[in-house]
C-alpha cells in the first residue's frame, strides 16, 4: 500500500519554503520582483499565443504551468547563491557544501588543521580522494603536502585531488566547489571507492586520534602538538 502523506507533513513543507524564501530576500531584496515577473510573463507570452492560435485555454493552462516551473527553477538558483553568499567565509562552509555533494561520496571533515584553525576536509568518490583546504592559502599548501604524505601509506595507488577554497589565483570559489568536484574525471569502481575508503578508515582522521576528555570541554583548551596540529 502506498504510503499517504499525513496533514502534519504538508505544512512542514511549506513551512521550508517560505523559510527558504525569508532567507533569501534577506540577501536578495528583489527576488520576489524577479519571481513575480518571470511567472507572469511566461503565463502572458503564452496566453497571447493561444489567442493567436485561437486556443488560449490550453495555452493559458500550459503557460500557468511552464511559469510555475520556471519561477521554481529561478527561485532554486537564487536561493542557492544567497545560501553560498552567507556561507562564503564562514568556518566550515566548505565541509557544508561537501556534505550535500550528492550519492557516492563519502565525507569527512576536518581531516587535518593545524594551530592557526586552517583546514582541511576529504571527500572520496570515483574521482578518487579529494582534499579541500579553507583557510589562509600558504599556510594550507603545507597542511595539503602533509595529509597527502599521510594518505600515501594507504592509498598510494589512488588518484588525490587538492583545492584551496578561495577567490584568489589558482583556488576554488565556494560557489563552485560542488561543480569543480562533480566534473572530476571517474576513474574507480563503487567498489573500488568502498576499497579506498576502507584503507582510510583504518589509518584514521584527526577527530578520531585526537583525545577529547569526558565531561564538559576545559576552557582554554588547546589542540595538542602533532603532525596536524603544528
Amino acid at each position: 500500500m502506498a504510503r499517504q502523506e499525513t496533514p502534519e507533513e504538508k505544512p512542514g513543507r511549506l513551512k521550508q519554503i517560505v523559510l527558504t524564501y525569508k532567507m533569501t530576500r534577506r540577501a536578495d531584496p528583489k527576488v520576489g520582483w524577479i519571481l513575480a515577473g518571470v511567472g507572469l510573463g511566461v503565463f502572458a507570452v503564452l496566453l497571447a499565443v493561444g489567442f493567436v492560435l485561437g486556443h488560449p485555454v490550453y495555452l493559458g493552462i500550459l503557460g500557468f504551468v511552464l511559469g510555475l516551473l520556471a519561477v521554481a527553477i529561478i527561485f532554486g538558483r537564487r536561493a542557492e547563491r544567497s545560501a553560498f553568499g552567507q556561507m562564503e567565509g564562514q568556518p566550515g562552509a566548505a565541509a557544508a557544501v561537501l556534505e550535500n555533494i550528492g550519492r557516492g561520496w563519502t565525507v569527512t571533515p576536518a581531516v587535518a588543521m593545524n594551530r592557526s584553525q586552517d583546514v582541511v576536509h576529504r571527500a572520496v568518490g570515483k574521482p578518487g580522494v579529494v582534499l579541500v583546504g579553507e583557510g589562509n592559502p600558504n599556510r594550507l599548501r603545507s597542511l595539503l603536502a602533509s595529509e597527502k604524505k599521510r594518505m600515501a601509506r594507504v592509498v598510494s595507488d589512488v588518484p588525490v585531488h587538492d583545492f584551496i577554497v578561495g577567490d584568489g589565483e589558482g583556488q576554488v570559489p565556494l560557489k563552485k566547489l560542488r561543480t569543480t568536484l562533480m566534473k572530476l574525471p571517474r576513474t574507480l569502481q563503487g567498489s573500488q571507492v568502498t576499497q579506498v575508503n576502507d584503507r582510510l578508515r583504518a589509518l584514521g582522521d584527526l577527530m578520531s586520534n585526537m583525545p577529547v576528555p569526558k565531561g564538559p570541554m576545559p576552557k582554554g583548551m588547546r589542540m595538542p602538538r602533532g603532525q596536524n596540529g603544528r
